[in-house]
């Protein structure tokens, strides 16, 4: 089966197709259509399945074609909570990637920031609404959001809400929504505290049953580097060099963080490129058939970026940033050794990415080998020298910045002004 068989509408298939997407997921396929057909669904489903875009391209749909029919204001018409701030920020992503060609817009909201970017993202209006519990009380406690013109809500990895205490937020944010919605709900495992949740928010609800992919290929030897923060770059360049790896695509956490890296390797005249969701479409492809063509060795790549990267022969991998999702790890490395052909996982793991390797290994049920040769390997202290340095210069540019400031609201000038 191929997306084209879904029935998805022609702006959300031509981002699919731009991304790469070609056939649907085990989840994709047996969701979309109940969700098209606006049932409730209960879906058993971890991280790493595609269960994002089960559920992401018929909510596009169904807010686009309402759109056409209606023409109504941009009202939060869509809500997904998720409990933490990562997949908050993937799923708002992948919402973006996908709806690209619908005119629909959708902003994220989570704490441990100011929230004067996403109240002001709020006050603009928004379609879809991604956040977690308690940023989404809080700006509904000030007036912010209101939730009376959600049509469309899911409780997204409903069991880890629950772990991290999230049951009496959930509870709260259900008493808002209007009792006509479609609800759709999934979770990892169905313990009976989950079970009788979904009893609450579901209608009539069709179970999607899927299990995780949690098994790498034979073909893929697995490599693990401990090191710090400040010398994951120097790592970096000395895995290229020793290694003597002619062509690699890396992973990246952030967009932010791959421009980083790949401005780093351009430094030490290293033949690199970024591709990201804030890339065009045109200047992506370029990037990726220059690869192709080996005339650049590392593409540096975020994950909602390299779902659609699918290169021949491509024989290393590397993680400079270690996934906080297990199954992200198995998606990404099974990028090489394909066909049978023999492939090489890199990971560089700093001290706060140390519990995903855990998770890691777990999932795969196998240890990762580790390299005892490194010339950067990871320290007890938690501050390194080189780290000290960058913090003493950062601290002293923000002195200056502080007192010029200062100087500036103290002037005539300024004064006059205000």
């Amino acid at each position: 089966m191929k997306f084209e068989d879904l029935k998805i509408i022609e702006p959300i298939l031509r981002a699919l197709q731009e991304e790469g997407y070609t056939v649907p997921t085990s989840i994709q396929e047996k969701a979309i259509p109940l969700i098209l057909n606006r049932n409730d669904v209960l879906g058993s489903a971890q991280t790493g399945t595609g269960k994002t875009a089960a559920f992401a391209i018929p909510i596009l749909q169904h807010l686009f074609l309402d759109r056409q029919q209606h023409n109504t204001p941009r009202n939060i018409n869509a809500l997904i909570i998720t409990p933490t701030r990562e997949l908050a920020i993937q799923i708002a992503e992948s919402f973006a990637t996908y709806g690209k060609h619908t005119g629909l817009k959708n902003t994220v909201i989570f704490g441990g920031v100011k929230q004067g970017q996403q109240t002001n993202a709020l006050r603009r209006g928004v379609d879809i609404l991604v956040a977690t519990p308690g940023r989404l009380l809080d700006l509904m406690d000030q007036g912010f959001v209101r939730l009376s013109n959600v049509e469309y809500f899911v409780l997204d990895e409903a069991d880890r809400m629950l772990d991290m205490g999230f049951i009496h937020d959930i509870r709260k944010i259900i008493a808002k929504l209007p009792a006509k919605r479609q609800s759709l709900f999934f979770s990892a495992t169905m313990p009976n505290t989950i079970v009788n949740l979904s009893k609450k928010i579901l209608k009539d609800p069709i179970k999607v049953e899927v299990s995780a992919v949690s098994s790498t290929a034979d073909t893929i030897k697995q490599y693990l580097y401990y090191t710090n923060k400040a010398t994951k770059i120097d790592l970096l360049i000395h895995i290229l060099q020793e290694r003597k790896i002619d062509q690699v695509l890396l992973f990246s956490r952030t967009k932010h963080g791959a421009d980083k890296i790949t401005r780093n390797l351009k430094k030490q005249k290293i033949k690199a490129a970024a591709i990201h969701g804030d890339k065009a479409q045109n200047a992506r492809q370029k990037v990726l058939q220059q690869f192709k063509d080996g005339e650049i060795r590392v593409l540096v790549a975020t994950d909602i970026a390299a779902r659609g990267i699918d290169i021949d022969k491509l024989k290393y991998v590397i993680n400079y940033d270690i996934p906080n999702i297990a199954e992200t790890y198995v998606h990404r490395i099974g990028r090489c050794g394909r066909a049978g052909d023999e492939g090489v996982s890199i990971s560089i793991c700093e001290p706060e990415e140390n519990a995903f390797i855990k998770d890691i290994e777990k999932l795969i049920d196998q240890k990762i080998e580790k390299i005892k040769d490194n010339p950067f390997p990871q320290t007890d202290n938690p501050m390194t020298a080189r780290e000290k340095q960058v913090f003493e210069r950062e601290k002293t540019q923000r002195r200056k910045d502080f007192f010029a400031a200062r100087n500036k609201q103290n002037s005539p000038k300024f004064n006059r002004r205000r």
